[in-house]
């Protein structure tokens, strides 16, 4: 079949009711080996097709496992950060039901130490490539450099997740937009490297609203299909404790935007608190409260690192509040 591919080869049997019945064949992406099928339809408008997986917004909640292939991240820094480990922990995620893959090569815990590019890219490349073979679910990068974006796309990456809303990287929209992937922008003010001293809000909500409003629209502006804009308000980035709290009890305001929504509370320092719990990997029932309240304030993604328990968790909460 040449340069061609059975985009429906890639449906997931995660989803026996999918409407989303295609049988189409799928250019391969020029920028890459592996095939995007972008053009594929889902059945209503609000819906993002990826990897030839139909994610319909607002029918149920999604799970984006979090992989950090580096030494220094705040829960799991130096356990996966060999391609071997990171391939085991990706096909755990997947058995444990994640439908998307989030790999991260940049620590962006407070403080975190930027790497270089060289660095970043010695990172991330091998395991996306290792990954590409092995599982069949999206895969997303965590990066703020375009240059990571388009060599993580290249080896097989199906979107991009940059906590700077696109801003750290002036050519990170033009470039997404030419790859013509997903993105997740988030609301951060400052970098890691100094954000906990940015959390001075007049208005939080309104502030948050205003600046990813901003990054939709330069996004659009330079091609990106607004259908495939995921927002993140950025729970723990330029945040205290009192605004994360905030953003879970006004996230359903984000619902004006028009883009799904992904929350990313894990293990943060703000469950820490109400735990009275250091050790952030003893998290797990704060942040399945957390998760659970997300999804009932209009959450569609959530970004976790246990994808088993958080699985438990959004099946009950999504029976008791979608259906």
């Amino acid at each position: 079949m040449g340069h061609w591919a059975l985009g429906i080869s890639y449906l997931s049997p995660l989803f026996p009711h999918l409407p989303c019945s295609l049988v189409s064949l799928v250019p391969l992406s020029p920028l890459s080996p592996f095939p995007h099928p972008p053009h594929l339809p889902c059945p209503m408008s609000n819906n993002l097709m990826i990897r030839g997986r139909c994610f319909q917004w607002g029918q149920q909640t999604y799970l984006m496992g979090v992989l950090n292939v580096t030494p220094d991240s705040f829960s799991d820094g130096g356990e996966f950060n060999t391609t071997n480990r990171a391939v085991a922990q990706a096909q755990a995620l997947v058995a444990a039901g994640a439908d998307i893959i989030d790999v991260g090569g940049q620590s962006t815990r407070p403080g975190a130490e930027q790497i270089s590019l060289a660095k970043e890219l010695e990172r991330v490349l091998p395991v996306v490539q290792a990954l590409r073979s092995e599982i069949t679910i999206p895969i997303s990068v965590d990066t703020t450099r375009a240059d990571v974006a388009k060599a993580s796309v290249n080896a097989g990456a199906d979107l991009i997740n940059d906590i700077s809303g696109g801003t750290f990287d002036s050519q990170m929209l033009p470039t997404v937009a030419r790859l013509g992937v997903p993105i997740v922008l988030m609301h951060i003010r400052g970098n890691p490297q100094n954000m906990q001293q940015q959390t001075d809000y007049q208005d939080l909500i309104t502030q948050i609203y205003n600046f990813l409003a901003q990054q939709i629209a330069a996004a659009t502006a330079v091609g990106i299909d607004q259908q495939k804009i995921i927002i993140d308000p950025g729970i723990g980035f330029a945040k205290n404790y009192e605004q994360n709290l905030e953003i879970f009890r006004r996230l359903r305001s984000l619902k004006a935007l028009n883009c799904p929504i992904l929350v990313g509370p894990s293990r943060k320092s703000f469950i820490g608190r109400i735990l009275n719990q250091p050790d952030a990997k003893a998290r797990v029932w704060g942040t399945a409260a957390a998760c659970s309240a997300a999804i009932f304030n209009g959450a569609d993604i959530l970004r976790v690192h246990d994808v088993k328990e958080m699985r438990d968790v959004s099946l009950v909460t999504d029976a008791i509040y979608r259906h």
